[in-house]
C-alpha cells in the first residue's frame, strides 16, 4: 500500500482529496507505466454525482497521453474486468468509492487480464506522479462503448452452469443501494424466471449507498418480510459485492457463501485443488467446518485483491471475504455482487433446497465490530500502547477467541474485530478494547 492509494485504490472526498487534476495525473502516470503505445483503456464509474467530473478529467489524461478511451458509463466494477478482456484493452479504470457514502469517490485500475493492480504497480504509478508528463504527438481518441451493459449482462445469465436452472416461483427482493447493479441485477434475474422485487434500483448519486444497500441490510430484510419473498440481495453502490437475508430474516454473509459452494463443489467432487482463500477478519466457524472435509483455508490480509493473488498462486476456485466480495476463479479474477447470487441460485436449485437450510451448514462464531476514528490510524496501530490494549484484550479472552485490529486501507478508522465462543464476552471485550483505544487517540492527538 501506497501512501495514495489504499487497500482499494485512490479513495477520498470527492473535489476535495480527489479532483479533477489528481484523476488526469493518475491517468497519465498510469499510462506511462501500464500502457504501451496505441494502448486503450475502459473506463466505468458508479452513479455518484462526482462521476462524470472524474470520468472526464481521467478520460482527458489517457487521451493526452495517447492511449484511446472506451467509455462504459455507468456500470458495475466487475464488468469493468469483463470488458477488459471482452474487448482486449490494456488497462480499465473505475470511478467509484464502493460502498462509502455519496460525497466520497474513488479510482482503482485493472490490468488486462481484468484483475486489480499489484502493489507495486501502484507504487510504480506512485511514482511516476512526481515526474514529468511528455504529451503524445497526438490525442487519442474518447468514445462510448457500444451495449456495454447488455455484453455483460449476456455475460451473467451464461455462467449459469446448469442446464436445468428456472427461478420460476422463487420472489427475490434486490437492493440495488441506487448504484451501478440497478439497471442490469433486475433483468438477470428476471431473464432467469425470478420474480423481483426492486430497492432503490434507480442510478441515484445523491442517495447511493444511504441507508441502504449491503451496509443497510435492514431495509431489503423488511422488504422480506413484507412481500413474503423467498430471498433479499442487497449490494453496494458498486456491485463487487452482496449480501443475502433468507424468508427467515436470517443474514447469509460472505463468509457462508464461500462455506456454500465450497461444501456444494466438495459434494460433486469438483473442489480441486481442495483450497479456499480468505482473509484474517474471516470467521473461525467457516473454518472449523472446512478442515472438518479436508480442506485448507488460506488467510490473506484484508482486500479483495489479495484474496484473488492468493487464489492465483494456490490454484483456488472460490475465495472472498465476510464483507461479500466472493470470487468465483473459473469466471471471473475479482469480487462480482451478481455473479455471486446468480452461482448461488443456482447451487440452491442443484441442491433441491433454499440457502438458509445450506447456510446452517456453516455455524459462525459469535463477533463483535467497533470502527474507531483516528485520524492517522497506521500510526497508531503500530504504537506499543495500542498493543499492549489487544494484549490485555485477548489475556480476557482466556483462550476462547482472538482479537483483531487494523488500521482501514479507505476511512480514517481502526477497525476493532472481537471473534469469541460467546456474544456477551465478544461484545465486552470489544468495548473495553474501543474504549481504551479511543483514549490512546485522544493522548496522542495533541502532539500530531
Amino acid at each position: 500500500m501506497t501512501p495514495l492509494f489504499g487497500t482499494d485504490g485512490v479513495r477520498g472526498e470527492a473535489n476535495r482529496l480527489l479532483t479533477p487534476e489528481l484523476a488526469v495525473s493518475l491517468a497519465r502516470a498510469a499510462s506511462s507505466c501500464l500502457v504501451p503505445d496505441g494502448g486503450r483503456v475502459i473506463i466505468g464509474r458508479d452513479s455518484r454525482t462526482s462521476g462524470p467530473m472524474l470520468e472526464a478529467a481521467l478520460a482527458a489524461g489517457f487521451a493526452s497521453a495517447g492511449v484511446d478511451v472506451g467509455l462504459a458509463g455507468i456500470i458495475p466494477t466487475p464488468a469493468i474486468s469483463f470488458l477488459i478482456k471482452d474487448e482486449r484493452a490494456d488497462l480499465g479504470a473505475v470511478i467509484s468509492a464502493s460502498h462509502n457514502p455519496p460525497e466520497d469517490n474513488g479510482i482503482k485500475f485493472f490490468d488486462r487480464s481484468g484483475c486489480k493492480l499489484a502493489a507495486d504497480q501502484e507504487i510504480e504509478i506512485e511514482a511516476a506522479l512526481s515526474g514529468p508528463f511528455v504529451p503524445a504527438p497526438r490525442a487519442a481518441t474518447i468514445r462510448r462503448l457500444e451495449a456495454a451493459a447488455t455484453r455483460y449482462a449476456a455475460f451473467l445469465t451464461g455462467a449459469i452452469e446448469s442446464e436445468d436452472v428456472d427461478l420460476s416461483g422463487l420472489s427475490i427482493v434486490i437492493d440495488c443501494a441506487f448504484g451501478a447493479t440497478g439497471p442490469i441485477a433486475p433483468h438477470v434475474l428476471r431473464h432467469l424466471g425470478a420474480r423481483v422485487i426492486e430497492l432503490n434500483t434507480a442510478t441515484d448519486g445523491d442517495r447511493i449507498n444511504v441507508g441502504c444497500g449491503s451496509t443497510h441490510l435492514e431495509t431489503v430484510r423488511a422488504a422480506v418480510a413484507e412481500h413474503h419473498a423467498d430471498l433479499g440481495l442487497a449490494f453496494d453502490g458498486d456491485g463487487d459485492r452482496v449480501l443475502l437475508v433468507s424468508a427467515g430474516g436470517r443474514t447469509i454473509d460472505g463468509d457462508q457463501v464461500i462455506g456454500i459452494v465450497a461444501q456444494h463443489w466438495l459434494d460433486r467432487g469438483l473442489l480441486t485443488p481442495r483450497v479456499v482463500v480468505t482473509t484474517v477478519l474471516s470467521n473461525f466457524g467457516l473454518q472449523k467446518v472446512l478442515a472438518e472435509r479436508g480442506v485448507e483455508v488460506v488467510r490473506t490480509q484484508v482486500g479483495d485483491r489479495n484474496v484473488a493473488q492468493a487464489m492465483i498462486a494456490r490454484g483456488a476456485k472460490i475465495g472472498g471475504e465476510p464483507s461479500g466480495h466472493v470470487i468465483f476463479a473459473d469466471h471471473a479474477p475479482t469480487g462480482d455482487g451478481i455473479l455471486t447470487a446468480v452461482k448461488l441460485l443456482e447451487i440452491a436449485h442443484e441442491a433441491k433446497t433454499d440457502l438458509e437450510t445450506l447456510a446452517l451448514r456453516i455455524p459462525l462464531y459469535p463477533q463483535a465490530l467497533r470502527n474507531v476514528p483516528c485520524p492517522r490510524p497506521n500510526e497508531l496501530a503500530g504504537r506499543k500502547a495500542a498493543a499492549a490494549l489487544v494484549t490485555k484484550a485477548e489475556k480476557a479472552l482466556g483462550g476462547r477467541g482472538r482479537v483483531i485490529v487494523r488500521p482501514s486501507g479507505t476511512q480514517p478508522l481502526l477497525r476493532v474485530l472481537v471473534e469469541a465462543d460467546d456474544q456477551s464476552l465478544c461484545d465486552r471485550t470489544c468495548e473495553e478494547l474501543a474504549t481504551g483505544l479511543e483514549r490512546e487517540i485522544g493522548r496522542a492527538s495533541p502532539a500530531a
